[in-house]
């Protein structure tokens, strides 16, 4: 009887802190060319609060993110980020956002 309650304290903490566990990690692609964009896709994520870190990666345009679940969503992170004129898998940018991207982050491309 004295073990089973040895082990129930210490097992009692290990259950709590991962219910408090309230942060998520997510990935998703994000429009863009250089760091230009990096530095706006970035900083738009960010003005979401509950939003830790965001870090996008040129090459794979892949952004990652660690943030709050109970005070952002992905819908909203990527919302904030079509309103600076990048397209996510959830939200495009609006045209009169996005053609006023300097040159280099235009992303988009016009076949003819």
């Amino acid at each position: 009887m004295k073990k089973l309650m040895i082990l129930c304290l210490l097992i009692m903490p290990l259950t709590l802190s991962a219910q408090n566990n309230k942060n998520e990690k997510a990935n998703f692609e994000v429009s863009g060319n250089c760091e230009m964009c990096k530095k706006r896709i970035e900083k738009a994520a960010l003005t979401v609060k509950g939003i830790k870190t965001a870090n996008w990666d040129i090459p794979s345009n892949i952004l990652s993110i660690i943030y709050d679940q109970r005070k952002a969503g992905l819908q909203e992170v990527q919302t904030a980020i079509a309103e600076a004129g990048h397209d996510t898998p959830l939200v495009k940018t609006p045209d009169v956002t996005y053609n006023q991207l300097p040159m280099c982050c235009l992303y988009k491309r016009t076949i003819e």
